[in-house]
């Protein structure tokens, strides 16, 4: 049995899969709730199985990018699984596991996250004669610049794809393909899948190693300068 875990943005959600099919799976809208409800919630996903920590066999979880809070819950969550069980743990990208749900379309699938100070985050990802490639790395840009660059007709994904619906439209026409809000709800299940092939594979991340994806850092916060004290 493997559990993923994705608690990358304001859409938190688990999955829990054995030989290779998803099993069960919850997803909701957690907001910056994700300290108080991802083990709650797990606990019930597992209790309704009839399952307990111990049928777990491996862990996969989004590794980013998303928001700092979220992001260090699901990924510490699943260092302390795995530490504490003594099981192998991979992570994955948040930006490709909100693609793939969308690989059997044949097209470029690019999914969009804010980034805050009006820039996004994004990649592309394509299936290809059944194999899944990333086209473009994770990487910060601006709407604008986005799709000044798109040249062919792209499926568009995200929890942020909604606020900007209207202007992926308006400038690339029909070469934009956007989901129904269902079809575009991040499931953990499609990560499952793909972490399942590096867990197969035995491609396991190291645990005290892992750290979140963070295409921008975190904000440092500089103390004030005091009169007659100075500054290293």
């Amino acid at each position: 049995m493997q559990l993923a875990i994705d608690t990358s943005t304001d859409t938190a959600g688990i999955a829990l899969m054995e030989k290779g099919e998803v099993v069960a799976e919850l997803t909701w809208r957690c907001g910056q709730n994700h300290t108080v409800q991802l083990l709650p919630n797990l606990t019930s996903l597992l209790r309704g199985m009839g399952l307990k920590l111990d049928s777990l066999e491996g862990i996969i979880v989004a590794r980013g990018p998303g928001s700092f809070n979220g992001l260090r819950v699901g990924v510490s969550t699943a260092k302390g699984l795995a530490f504490s069980l003594g099981i192998p743990l991979v992570a994955v990208s948040t930006l490709e596991a909100e693609a793939y749900q969308h690989a059997g379309s044949g097209l470029p699938v690019c999914p969009i996250f804010n980034a805050g100070r009006g820039e996004i985050a994004t990649a592309t990802y394509q299936r290809k004669r059944n194999n899944w490639h990333q086209l473009a790395a994770e990487h910060i840009t601006t709407l604008d610049t986005l799709c000044s660059e798109i040249t062919t007709k792209t499926l568009f994904c995200g929890e942020f794809i909604p606020s900007i619906t209207g202007e992926l439209r308006k400038r690339l026409k029909h070469q934009a393909v956007i989901p129904s809000p269902a079809a575009g709800l991040r499931r953990a299940g499609f990560l499952a899948e793909l972490g399942k092939k590096r867990l197969d594979s035995g491609d396991y991340d190291n645990p005290e190693a892992l750290q979140p994806l963070y295409l921008r850092q975190p904000p440092i916060t500089i103390p004030k300068h005091r009169p007659g004290r100075e500054i290293k």
